[in-house]
């Protein structure tokens, strides 16, 4: 029976569940050492152990690299390693949860909502395992490094997944010098790893597959399900919301970066560049389905399409879509239909074997 980290990863090679990578590996012996510091029960407060002094809890880690290099292959087996006293979540998912209960802490009219909110998240638990660090609003921005502080402070040790370096989250935010304090905190109280391997796992799943499918009919459909399955395989599906600008924009399904909506959940609503910036910086896969042809007679849909293209592009993310018909003759006539071109080869480009690497 495997009892450390490293002997669940090689039990999983042994399997052939996954392939054996010098990167991944380099990791595990923290990740133990988490795991082996929060199975061990906390000393009772007797006489005999009161003057005693717990151990102190390791250090967190920050692990961070590309799009498919595994990093939340490794989260899930230490999350999974552990039967209590840890909490997975996503980082979007957990800040909507903080804000959820800061909204109550005022109701009650606490003066310092914050306060009472660290001292509840940190209770039962002593780890706090978050998939997918990305900070786009200034709102979180402000609220997460007294949050971290006060979790750290209480000894919960904090494991978290990013694609980005600690240095360059909120980059170019509003007021970032506010934030920078974060960052040391990061620095200071986590082992920040860099996971360069030189696989990108997910690319190497897509590749030669098909990822745009027309006419949107049922084989289409089942050709983007049968994608979104393979990708999400073995992790829990759940919505992902963001918060914008003080507003929330739901993806209705994620899974381990990758999230799947239709046409009507983003481009049916009056959402904006921001919104569209913040979903791109969140995920790095997005099924999209049920791509209508595009004409004056939904002239604002197709323009926050072309939006969403944009930002899909720009930030590198993979799209699988089902559409009415192929990218240069989606939007045939009306008004834009000229300034669609740019973005039917972007959709074009986009399907490419190396897209998003």
């Amino acid at each position: 029976m495997p009892t450390t980290v490293s002997d669940l990863y090689s039990a999983r090679v042994a399997a052939g569940l996954i392939r054996d990578d010098a990167a991944q590996r380099a990791v595990l012996p923290h990740l133990g050492l988490i795991r082996a510091w929060a199975a061990t029960p906390p000393l009772p407060r007797t006489l005999s152990t009161f003057f005693r002094k717990a151990p102190e809890p390791p250090k967190g880690l920050y692990l961070w690299g590309g799009v498919g290099r595994g990093k939340s292959m490794v989260m899930d087996l230490f999350a999974g390693s552990l039967t209590d006293r840890i909490r997975r979540v996503h980082f979007h998912a957990f800040m909507q949860d903080v804000h959820a209960r800061m909204n109550a802490a005022r109701a009650r009219g606490v003066d310092d909502a914050l306060a009472p909110v660290g001292a509840g998240l940190a209770e039962g638990i002593r780890v706090l395992a978050l998939d997918e660090m990305q900070i786009t609003d200034i709102t979180d921005a402000m609220i997460v490094g007294r949050l971290f502080q006060m979790l750290m402070d209480a000894g919960v040790v904090v494991v978290t997944t990013s694609n980005r370096p600690p240095d360059d989250l909120y980059k170019d935010g509003l007021n970032r010098a506010l934030f920078l304090p974060f960052i040391a905190l990061l620095k200071a109280r986590m082992v920040v790893h860099h996971l360069a391997s030189p696989t990108d796992y997910r690319q190497d799943r897509m590749r030669g597959q098909r990822v745009y499918f027309s006419p949107n009919d049922a084989t289409a459909q089942a050709s983007a399900l049968a994608l979104w399955r393979d990708l999400t395989a073995g992790t829990p599906v759940a919505p992902l919301t963001l918060r914008v600008q003080g507003r929330d924009v739901t993806l209705p399904e994620s899974a381990n970066g990758v999230a799947r909506a239709t046409f009507w959940d983003l481009c049916g609503r009056a959402l904006g560049p921001a919104d569209y910036l913040a979903i791109a910086a969140a995920i790095r896969v997005l099924v999209l389905t049920d791509i209508p042809r595009l004409s004056s007679a939904n002239y604002n849909p197709a323009r926050r399409f072309v939006t969403l293209i944009d930002a899909l592009y720009e930030a590198r993310v993979r799209l699988i879509a089902t559409a009415a018909d192929v990218p240069d003759r989606l939007y045939l006539e009306g008004e834009g239909s000229f300034e669609f071109a740019r973005t039917a080869s972007r959709l074009m480009e986009m399907q490419s074997d190396g897209w998003g690497t």
